[in-house]
């Protein structure tokens, strides 16, 4: 089985199926909390459904990108 390279651009790299939490991608691409919760906003400003998930109470949400818009890239 070969593995598939690293995504290179910082948008790449958020979309997982499970989602993440803020520290999650924090610690992912190297940002502090507020820099990932922007980026999040930027996201759903630029036309990204971001769902935001709680699996149990005392967990962080988390987030995932469920649909893109038609123009991205």
């Amino acid at each position: 089985m070969t593995r598939q390279p690293e995504p290179k651009t910082k948008k790449a790299q958020l979309t997982r199926k499970a989602g993440a939490d803020v520290a999650t991608i924090s610690h992912k691409l190297g940002w502090l909390p507020h820099t990932s919760r922007a980026a999040l906003s930027g996201l759903r400003k630029a036309g990204f459904e971001i769902a935001a998930e709680k699996a149990e109470a005392g967990k962080p949400l988390n987030y995932r990108i469920t649909a893109q818009p038609a123009d991205a890239t």
